[in-house]
């Protein structure tokens, strides 16, 4: 699947030699990547070409003349395209010439160095432990060295992922981005300038009857059981009263086979909620909250008499949506939804031939508006 590579601005520079270079300013998932120069794109292409030969989509061409404005835009479209594309094959992807380019131009566009350094990991349950790592490490590399400290084995490393997340007034937080394998977390970190941003650690599928797959591993059980338990504090996940008494029983008895059994019950158990935004339906401006999870995305809509209205959009009736340039998050978590609901399709189908995407990879939607139509600003709502 593509990633959500864009390329929004770009300036024109000077050289050492007085010449003019145009900088473009590549954004991933709508935060700032890197800024490369064409003829470095170019050559990393090159390098591509030379191992994974003609199977790669077009690069733009060279201007040997000077470009005009419209050319200088169609030249910062098509090489938006062409990140787009390249990512679509996961040889690629884990690919040393892939991989190097991308750490390079990350240090370089903040001017970080390859040196050791200690980057504390946010747990669910708010404490962070800390890992001594490179400030070039991946986030594959990184969430390897943090599976280590915590007893994690290998084989589970791809149900649980690295985010940047927001600690905000009184307790709660914002899930800002999930970190793709390539990136680099101490740089993403430093890169964000965001207060009270830290990396955290928390599962990475959006289907809860997952759970199961993980419940003969101790730390896997304790890591979803903490992000349980939080979600249920930060009211992300909506227990009855009755569901409620039981679970905080079943809390004060650590019984965390059990607590996680009951949660299955929960409304929204194992959903992902994103900031306040708003929303074009029923009408232009009005305040939502959506939760994501389970195949369906839950949209609490405050109306303009303060009334509350629930939208409910199952996603075997979504077929396409339309991604504003910060509402990256919303389509990740769409993307993993029917990634995992593909998975579940070809283990119970083995003789169809479906299509299954690698795990933690990105498709692009095309743009339209039937037959759901999911439209939604990303201008967070004040406190």
């Amino acid at each position: 699947m593509k990633m959500h590579f864009c390329i929004p601005v770009s300036q024109q520079r000077l050289d050492r030699l007085g010449g003019r270079y145009v900088l473009y300013s590549v954004y991933l998932d709508g935060y700032l990547f890197c800024r490369v120069r064409y003829s470095q794109l170019h050559r990393w292409n090159e390098q591509l070409r030379r191992v994974f030969g003609n199977c790669l989509p077009p690069f733009p061409p060279k201007y040997y003349l000077a470009m005009t404005a419209s050319m200088a835009n169609e030249r910062r479209d098509q090489l938006e395209q062409y990140l787009q594309n390249v990512t679509v094959d996961p040889n690629m992807l884990r690919s040393d010439v892939f991989v190097d380019f991308l750490k390079l131009v990350q240090l370089d566009t903040f001017s970080i160095t390859t040196k050791t350094a200690s980057l504390d990991i946010f747990l669910p349950d708010g404490r962070n432990i800390q890992v001594e790592i490179l400030t070039s490490d991946t986030t594959e590399r990184v969430l390897e060295v943090v599976s280590h400290k915590i007893g994690l084995c290998q084989e589970l490393l791809g149900y649980f992922g690295l985010f940047l997340i927001q600690c905000c007034k009184e307790g709660k937080f914002s899930v800002m981005k999930k970190l793709v394998d390539f990136e680099l977390p101490y740089v993403s970190l430093q890169s964000a300038k965001v207060e009270d941003c830290k990396v955290g650690l928390r599962k990475w599928y959006m289907d809860p009857s997952l759970d199961s797959v993980l419940m003969d591993s101790a730390a896997a059980v304790a890591l979803i059981y903490m992000q349980a338990v939080q979600d249920m504090e930060k009211e992300w996940a909506k227990p009855t009263q009755v569901q409620r008494q039981k679970l905080e029983a079943l809390q004060k008895e650590d019984n965390q086979t059990k607590f996680l059994e009951l949660s299955q019950e929960v409304r929204h158990y194992g959903f992902l909620q994103l900031d306040p935004c708003t929303c074009d339906y029923p009408e232009p401006g009005c305040r939502a909250v959506l939760s994501v999870g389970n195949n369906e995305i839950s949209c609490c809509i405050t109306l303009p008499g303060n009334q509350t209205q629930e939208i409910i959009f199952q996603m075997n009736r979504v077929k396409c949506w339309q991604v504003t340039f910060l509402a990256f998050l919303l389509s990740s978590c769409l993307k993993k939804m029917i990634s995992e609901k593909m998975v579940k399709l070809a283990a119970e189908n083995p003789e169809m031939q479906i299509e299954v995407p690698e795990q933690g990879k990105s498709k692009k939607i095309p743009h339209s508006t039937k037959p759901e139509r999911l439209l939604f600003s990303t201008k967070k709502q004040q406190d």
